[in-house]
């Protein structure tokens, strides 16, 4: 079977019972999805470093931590630090992405690119092969709960194809809007680990929704 997954994201967590959410979902996903905000690259401000380093302690998932951040060189070994196993930032914000790329795994960690979902999606090709994720946005970043933006999917089916045509084995990722109702158009589209908030942690059982997204992704 082919590799899938979901990375429940704790943007959409209740950050009064933070720690019992996310023991809800392990062993049941291998990432964790951290969206950090600065209320510059987006106009909405999250949270930062003292949340990895607080929940790092009680848990050993994956923290993939998405910095939608202006800057992202000035901070990536603050979160590091913190806790995180993979660094992910737009390269909107970067003037020297394969500087940054590297500078990540200097640091122990595997490194992500992200973009925007109006930054033509050639932008990202230069970078396949040299990070582990790509992550498409297919939501307007900032906000969570978002409905999934129908062109999304032509976006990923192009990126899928240069990744295979390179014979690279970098993951795509996507971020918004991602429900049962279309987890698998993305996932034929070529997306394999699915970021999801609202559809994880508003359910009445977290981990089974993460099951049936996966589950509804490989209908044939």
């Amino acid at each position: 079977m082919s590799y899938i997954d979901i990375a429940p994201s704790i943007l959409a967590a209740d950050f009064g019972y933070l720690m019992r959410d996310i023991k809800k979902v392990e062993g049941h996903c291998e990432y964790l999805h951290i969206d950090v905000m600065d209320g510059h690259y987006v106009n909405n401000i999250s949270f930062g470093i003292p949340v990895i380093q607080s929940i790092r302690k009680y848990t050993d998932m994956k923290f993939y931590t998405h910095l939608m951040i202006t800057e992202p060189e000035k901070y990536i070994k603050a979160f590091a630090d913190a806790g995180s196993d993979n660094i992910t930032f737009h390269v909107e914000c970067s003037e020297n992405p394969d500087k940054l790329i590297e500078d990540i795994k200097a640091l122990g960690c595997t490194a992500g690119i992200s973009i925007h979902p109006d930054t033509p999606i050639e932008k990202v090709f230069p970078y396949i092969g040299k990070v582990e994720i790509i992550l498409i946005m297919t939501v307007y970043p900032g906000f969570g709960g978002q409905g999934y933006l129908a062109s999304s999917n032509e976006r990923i089916a192009k990126l899928r194809k240069a990744i295979d045509d390179a014979g690279a084995d970098t993951i795509i990722s996507v971020d918004g809007g991602i429900t049962l109702g279309n987890v698998k158009e993305v996932y034929d589209a070529g997306a394999r680990l699915f970021v999801a908030g609202s559809t994880v942690f508003n359910a009445e059982d977290p981990a089974k929704a993460i099951e049936d997204l996966k589950r509804c992704a490989l209908l044939s």
